[in-house]
C-alpha cells in the first residue's frame, strides 16, 4: 500500500473504531451523517476503486499463504445498506475466496442447538474472507429487543436467569478470542443509519417498482422499537469491542461514504495481517526445474519456449 493510501485509510479507520473498554452511545457518539473532512464525494469513486484494488491484492496473498482467514460481521437495521455494501466493496475480489452467509430467523433444527452453532458452521476457512450478513450479534440485538424469542431457543431455566445479555457478551468475546488465536481475524461493522434516513429509504422502496421486493411490512413495525435498538447497539458496542475483535461504527446515511469506510476497514485489517506469497524452497525449485525441462522436451521440434 502506498504512503498516501496508508494515511487516508489509517485516519478514517481510527475515527470509526470503538476503543475497547469505553462506554459509547449511539447516535450521540457516532453521528450517522458523519463525513470525514479529508474525503470529498468527487473523489469517492477513485477512493473506493483504490480500496477494491488493494483488497483484491491482499485477498490473493491471503489465499496463497493459507494461514489466516478473515470474518467480517455486518450488522445494521433494515435499510442501512448491508447488501449494497457487500456488492460494492467486494466487487473486485475473486468469488472463490469469499463466502457470504445471510442469517435470518433460526430454523427448527438451529433452535435445537446452542445459539452459536449455525454461525460456527459458516466460518471462513484459512485463506478465505467470510462475511456474515447479520451475525451472532442478533442474539444480543433482536433477541434482546424481543426477549420472548428466548423461549424458542429451548433453554433450560437457569440459562435465562440473572443477566442473560452480560453472559452472552462474555461468551461471544471468548469465542472471538478463540477464533483469533487460531488465525481467524474477526472485525465487526455496524452500519449506523438515522431514523429519518431509514424512513426515506423505505419510502423509496415503495415508490420504485424494482425496489418494492425489498420492502416488508415487518420493517415498519420494527421502527416502533427504534429506541430499544439504539440502547441494544450501545450496550453491544461497549461490551464487545475488544483488542482482538474491534467494532467499527460506519456512518450509513451516505451510501457512497459507507462503502468507502467498510472498504478501508477491510483493507486495514488485511494490511495488519500482511499475508505473503509462500517462498519456494530449494527442493521445490529443483522440482520446478525438472518439470520445466520435461515440458520443453515435449515441444515440437520447431517450437520455441515462450
Amino acid at each position: 500500500m502506498s504512503d498516501t493510501g496508508q494515511t487516508w485509510i489509517r485516519d478514517l479507520v481510527g475515527a470509526l473504531r470503538v476503543r475497547p473498554g469505553t462506554r459509547v452511545e449511539v447516535p450521540e457518539d457516532f453521528d450517522p451523517a458523519y463525513q470525514a473532512d479529508f474525503i470529498d464525494k468527487r473523489d469517492s469513486e477513485a477512493l473506493l476503486s483504490e480500496s477494491v484494488e488493494l483488497l483484491s491484492s491482499c485477498q490473493m496473498r491471503l489465499a496463497a499463504q493459507d494461514t489466516h482467514g478473515v470474518l467480517l460481521c455486518l450488522q445494521g437495521l433494515d435499510g442501512s445498506g448491508k447488501d449494497g455494501t457487500i456488492r460494492h466493496v467486494m466487487s473486485g475480489v475473486n468469488p472463490q475466496g469469499v463466502r457470504v452467509s445471510s442469517f435470518k430467523e433460526p430454523s427448527n433444527e438451529e433452535y435445537t442447538h446452542d445459539y452459536l452453532w449455525r454461525h460456527v458452521r459458516r466460518l471462513p476457512a484459512r485463506g478465505e474472507i467470510g462475511i456474515f450478513n447479520r451475525s451472532h450479534y442478533e442474539e444480543v440485538l433482536v433477541v434482546r429487543v424481543h426477549p420472548e424469542l428466548l423461549d424458542r431457543e429451548q433453554l433450560p431455566p437457569e440459562a435465562k436467569e440473572n443477566d442473560v445479555w452480560q453472559r452472552r457478551y462474555r461468551e461471544i468475546n471468548e469465542w472471538e478470542r478463540y477464533l483469533t488465536d487460531n488465525g481467524i481475524r474477526v472485525l465487526k461493522v455496524l452500519l449506523n443509519i438515522s431514523k429519518e434516513k431509514q424512513r426515506e429509504r423505505f419510502l423509496r422502496r415503495l415508490d420504485l417498482p424494482d425496489h418494492t421486493w425489498k420492502f416488508a411490512a415487518a420493517d415498519v413495525r420494527e421502527r416502533g422499537y427504534w429506541d430499544d435498538y439504539q440502547l441494544a447497539f450501545s450496550e453491544m458496542l461497549s461490551a464487545t469491542s475488544t483488542d482482538w475483535a474491534p467494532w467499527y461504527v460506519i456512518p450509513a446515511n451516505r451510501k457512497w461514504f459507507a462503502h468507502i469506510c467498510v472498504g478501508a476497514v477491510l483493507v486495514h485489517t488485511l494490511t495488519e495481517i500482511n499475508p505473503q506469497y509462500p517462498v519456494v524452497n530449494a527442493e521445490e525449485l529443483r522440482a520446478e526445474g525438472m518439470a520445466r525441462q520435461t515440458l520443453l522436451a515435449e515441444a515440437p521440434g520447431d517450437a520455441l519456449p515462450s
